[in-house]
């Protein structure tokens, strides 16, 4: 009996020894998930691999007022691809020809903590409280293409429009000495528009003074739309029973739109008419020979002087390049201003193939 007693005894002394050890190797366990030590290492000093780009990264806003355009396209696609070189989070909205939608989606831009914000306005005028909203939340403006009016906005980066303007001008008084000709503008709410007008009116204007021009007709086209210049053309020829002898259109999506109306009178590459934004459809125009000439406007170029610009900014670095002045009717903004160049049917391949902006395969094929 005192064998057994002996025995219990002891193997309760085992079990209570096994739990013991059992327990311990339970809190040392615990002990090593709940040590935050090496969390916290962690934290403060990131691996290599750790991601913490949304942190690093400058916050850039970019407004547009439309991809109509093909150039516009162009833009878009060149700063982002520029944002994604520079390690730049570039936040886009389009306001599709939309002054209340541009208002709208920069706001959203705004709540979102970027830096900078470009803009290519929609409307001049209307733009400027977006640059007041802006500064207001200590956002610089970027002005892109187009000048925004009557405000303080910090920069404004371009080509020299009214030299954009003159080219026009030029290129049609030395292929037209005398006729008839339709004057077309740009979209009334873009102040682009009256600076490319203030231009071609240095050389159109002699002309008409002197009795060698006539205009038949001098319009705004409403937010640059081919089927409007198209329009105003028809209305053109009607009015005039097709005795037009030359056009300014302001652009080449309008120079589209003149094309065919007068094609369909059996007009097209019988009239001199201008263009800009040397757009593909533009130059096979001038291939063929129904489009006199474009302006090319290198977008590229443009789209890395915004960019750059931007990054500047963001880092607190003055813009050295902004060595001129453009009037908004409040200050004089300091501008990036770039070249355009005349091109037409000589000087194509040149300017618009050879540079890589446009593949000869798309420009002379059928």
């Amino acid at each position: 009996m005192k064998k057994i007693f002996k025995l219990a005894a002891l193997a309760l002394v085992l079990m209570m020894m096994f739990s013991l050890f059992a327990g311990c190797g339970s809190d040392e366990d615990k002990g090593d998930g709940t040590d935050t030590s090496s969390d916290t290492s962690s934290e403060s000093s990131p691996s290599p691999t750790s991601d913490t780009s949304s942190d690093t990264k400058i916050k850039i806003g970019l407004s547009l007022a439309t991809l109509q355009e093909e150039r516009w396209v162009r833009d878009k696609e060149k700063m982002e691809a520029l944002a994604g070189e520079k390690g730049i989070e570039l936040l886009t909205q389009v306001a599709n020809l939309d002054a209340a939608k541009q208002d709208s989606q920069c706001e959203n831009l705004i709540s979102q903590g970027i830096k900078i914000l470009i803009i290519a306005p929609q409307d001049a005028k209307s733009a400027a409280s977006i640059v007041e909203k802006a500064h207001k939340a200590g956002i610089k403006v970027i002005s892109y293409d187009r000048l925004i009016m009557d405000c303080d906005v910090d920069v404004y980066i371009s080509f020299d429009n009214v030299k954009v303007g003159e080219l026009q001008g030029k290129y049609l008084t030395e292929k037209l000495p005398k006729g008839n000709i339709v004057f077309l503008s740009g979209a009334p709410t873009d102040n682009n528009a009256k600076l490319f007008k203030q231009g071609a009116e240095k050389y159109i204007r002699p002309k008409v003074d002197s009795g060698d021009y006539k205009i038949v007709m001098e319009q705004g086209v409403k937010d640059w739309k081919p089927d409007e210049a198209m329009k105003l053309m028809e209305q053109a020829l009607t009015a005039n029973k097709n005795d037009i002898q030359g056009v300014l259109a302001p652009n080449d999506g309008t120079a589209g739109g003149c094309i065919q109306a007068m094609a369909a009178q059996g007009l097209a590459g019988k009239v001199p008419i201008t263009g800009q934004d040397a757009e593909l459809a533009a130059a096979k125009r001038i291939v063929e020979g129904t489009q006199s000439m474009t302006i090319f406007k290198d977008t590229r170029a443009l789209a890395t002087a915004a960019i750059e610009a931007a990054l500047k900014m963001a880092n607190g670095e003055s813009l050295d390049n902004a060595d001129q002045t453009v009037n908004n009717d409040k200050i004089d903004v300091p501008s990036i201003l770039l070249t355009p160049i005349a091109v037409d049917k000589d000087n194509l391949d040149k300017e618009l193939i050879d540079s890589g902006y446009l593949k000869k395969e798309d420009v002379y094929s059928k």
